[in-house]
């Protein structure tokens, strides 16, 4: 255990239950409970509300106390990646100065609609979380810069997606995805575009128009290196992988 006046570090700690250090004070900055063997975190949690960051990462969770959305100082970081959540909590949509999100690794299925909720995003993060589709709240997320969307069964993104003006990087790598995604039309700030492994055949003509597109991959899909609108984005100086 590595404890500075505001930090109190569980890394790799071999827990199976949390520690009564972490009750013994409520003015905790940083808690890292990540990389043990932690199956459920009680709702006392709720009780450090001058956490700014929070690390879960890497337990066997099952649950999320609703508690976690009354966690007022929590606007940096969240890790709930590599657990066994089937399900987030409504609650987490109070988190809205929350600044990044990881979810992914978990079998959620799902995404709630509160995330939408979740204002202050600049990164979320839900790979390999057994998603089906995204929720038409995501649009509301107006400052991510960031959606990592890789290892689910995506075949689409809702329409709202159209409203991320300030999205900068889009991983959707081996999803289910037919074709690049109409909303992404609408981007203009978007440099970044990770389509591997999916079921595209074509580069529709207007992803040419998107101004800040820097790279382009499409690796283990079936697109002809050859394509008009591929040569068009190289000739641009838009990296393209085909």
């Amino acid at each position: 255990m590595l404890t500075t006046p505001r930090t109190l570090n569980f890394w790799k700690a071999g827990l199976s239950s949390l520690p009564p250090e972490i009750w013994r004070r409520e003015d905790w900055e940083v808690l890292i409970l990540a990389d043990n063997a932690l199956t459920e975190i009680p709702a006392a949690l709720g009780r450090l509300r001058a956490v700014h960051t929070l690390d879960l990462g890497h337990n066997a969770l099952a649950s999320v106390p609703d508690e976690i959305g009354g966690l007022a100082g929590l606007t940096r970081y969240l890790y709930l990646h590599d657990n066994r959540l089937t399900e987030l909590p409504d609650t987490l949509g109070r988190l809205d100065r929350l600044g990044y999100l990881n979810v992914g690794e978990n079998p959620l299925g799902r995404l709630p609609a509160a995330l939408g909720k979740m204002a202050g995003l600049v990164e979320l993060r839900a790979q390999k979380a057994e998603l089906t589709a995204l929720p038409e709240s995501i649009g509301r997320l107006g400052r991510l810069r960031e959606l990592w969307l890789g290892g689910n069964a995506l075949t689409g993104l809702p329409e709202s997606a159209g409203a991320l003006c300030e999205l900068r990087v889009l991983e959707l790598r081996e999803n289910a995805l037919p074709h690049v995604p109409e909303a992404l039309r609408a981007l203009p700030l978007l440099r970044r575009i990770d389509l591997r492994g999916n079921r595209i055949e074509e580069v529709p003509p207007w992803i040419v128009r998107l101004p800040s597109l820097e790279k382009l991959d499409l690796r283990w899909n079936t697109v002809e290196d050859t394509a008009a609108t591929v040569r068009e984005l190289r000739e641009r100086g838009c990296v393209v992988l085909t």
